[in-house]
C-alpha cells in the first residue's frame, strides 16, 4: 500500500458503504458462529476489530509511546519555531514604537495623545493577526501530522520524522480549510442569536423602557441554553473531518459531509469519547504543570530572616529567570500533550466507525501483512 494513499480500494478505502462490520466465519442457523470467536489480529497499537473506549485510550497512549520522536518533535518544532516568530515580532514591533511608548509613559498631564496612541494600537493589531497565522498554521500541521502517524501505528509499521512533515504538509491547506468551515458552521447559530440579542437590547435603550431589560435577560438566558447544544451538536458532527482530510486524502467539504456519514446514529459516543479525551488531556496537562509550580513557590517557604537581606541585581535575575523558565518549560510539555493526545483519540474513533460500518478489520489486517482468523466474527460486548 502506498504510503501517501487512504486504507484499502474501496470509495473511502476499505469494504464499499454499507459492508459487515465483521469478517470471516460462517454463522449458523441459531444465530451463533462456528467453532466461537477469534481474538482479531493486533499488528499494531489496537486490535483489528470494533474499539472498546478503553483501547481507544491505550491506543491513544501507545501511539504516543511508540511514536513520540516523530508526534513531540514536529509538535515541538513548530511550535518553538511560532514562538521563536513572534520574539522576533516582539522585538522589532517594539523598536518600532519605543519612542510613542516614552511619549505616553512619561506623559503626566493624564490626556495621552492620539498620535501616540495610534502607532502602538497598529502595532498591538499586527502582532495578534501575526500570531493567529503563526499559531494556526502550527496547529494545522500538527493536527496533520497526528493521523499520518496513526495510520503507521495502526499497522505497526514506523514512520520517520520526514515522511511525517512531507506528508502532513501536503494536506495543511485542507485541514485550515476544514477547521475554518467547521468552527464557521458551529459558530453561526451562536452568532445569529447574539447579533439578534444585541439589536434587541439597542432598541430596548432607544425607548428608554428600563423594564424591558428584564425580560431580555431571560429571553438571552433561554436562548443560550437553546442554541448552546446546537452549536455543540453540529461540531461532533463534523469532529472527525480534520481526520478524514489526512487518511482519505478528502478536500474541506467532502470531508465535512464524510464526518457527518460517519458519527451518524453514534453522535452521543463520539461525543462521549471526544469530551472524555479533553478532559484527560487538560488533567494530565494540569499535572505536568503542578511539580513545576510547587518548584516557583519554593523561594516564598524561606524565611526572609535566613537568606540574604540585600540580594545583589544578579541573584535577582537568576533566581526570576530559572522560575519563568520552569514555568515556560511545564507549559511547553503540557501544551505539546493536549496538542496531540486528543487527536489521537479522535482518530482512533474515526478507525473505530469504519471498523463497525464498513468492515475496515479486513483491509487493515492484509496492509499489515496479517491472517484473520478463520472464526473472525463479532467479539463480545464492546461499548
Amino acid at each position: 500500500m502506498a504510503q501517501d494513499a487512504g486504507w484499502g480500494g474501496g470509495p473511502y478505502g476499505g469494504a464499499p458503504h454499507g459492508g459487515g462490520p465483521f469478517h470471516g466465519g460462517a454463522q449458523r442457523p441459531d444465530g451463533g458462529w462456528n467453532g466461537g470467536w477469534a481474538a482479531p489480529p493486533k499488528p499494531g497499537v489496537i486490535p483489528l476489530a470494533p474499539l472498546r473506549i478503553s483501547d481507544m485510550l491505550s491506543g491513544a497512549f501507545s501511539t504516543l509511546g511508540r511514536y513520540w520522536k516523530p508526534l513531540i518533535g514536529m509538535a515541538l518544532t513548530l511550535f518553538g519555531a511560532a514562538t521563536l516568530v513572534m520574539i522576533v515580532a516582539l522585538v522589532v514591533a517594539g523598536s518600532a514604537v519605543a519612542g510613542q511608548w516614552d511619549e505616553l509613559t512619561s506623559d503626566s498631564s493624564g490626556s495621552p495623545d492620539a498620535a501616540d496612541l495610534v502607532p502602538l494600537g497598529v502595532a498591538f493589531g499586527v502582532l495578534m493577526v501575526i500570531g493567529l497565522i503563526v499559531y494556526l498554521l502550527a496547529s494545522a500541521v500538527v493536527q496533520a501530522a497526528v493521523p499520518v502517524v496513526l495510520q503507521e501505528a495502526v499497522l505497526g509499521r514506523p514512520i520517520r520524522f520526514g515522511a511525517v512533515w512531507s506528508r502532513a504538509w501536503s494536506r495543511v491547506g485542507s485541514i485550515v480549510g476544514t477547521v475554518f468551515l467547521t468552527g464557521l458552521i458551529a459558530v453561526i447559530p451562536m452568532a445569529l442569536f447574539t447579533t439578534a440579542i444585541a439589536g434587541l437590547t439597542i432598541y430596548t435603550v432607544s425607548l428608554g423602557d428600563e423594564d424591558g431589560f428584564v425580560p431580555l435577560i431571560v429571553a438571552g438566558l433561554i436562548g443560550t441554553l437553546l442554541v448552546a447544544p446546537v452549536a455543540v451538536w453540529l461540531w461532533v458532527r463534523f469532529s472527525l473531518a480534520p481526520t478524514v482530510v489526512v487518511f482519505e486524502n478528502q478536500r474541506p467539504v467532502a470531508a465535512l459531509r464524510r464526518s457527518a456519514q460517519l458519527v451518524r446514529d453514534s453522535w452521543w459516543r463520539v461525543f462521549g469519547v471526544g469530551l472524555l479525551a479533553y478532559a484527560l488531556a487538560s488533567m494530565i496537562g494540569y499535572m505536568i504543570q503542578m511539580p513545576f509550580q510547587m518548584i516557583g513557590m519554593l523561594p516564598g517557604l524561606f524565611d526572609p530572616a535566613d537568606v540574604d537581606a540585600d540580594p545583589s541585581g544578579g541573584e535577582l535575575i537568576a533566581v526570576l529567570g530559572g522560575l519563568m523558565l520552569l514555568s515556560f518549560i511545564s507549559q511547553m510539555v503540557a501544551q505539546l500533550f493536549t496538542a496531540v493526545f486528543p487527536p489521537l483519540v479522535v482518530g482512533l474513533l474515526y478507525v473505530d466507525r469504519r471498523m463497525r460500518t464498513e468492515n475496515l478489520g479486513p483491509v487493515l489486517a492484509e496492509a499489515a501483512a496479517q491472517t484473520l482468523p478463520e472464526q473472525y466474527g463479532p467479539p463480545p460486548a464492546r461499548v
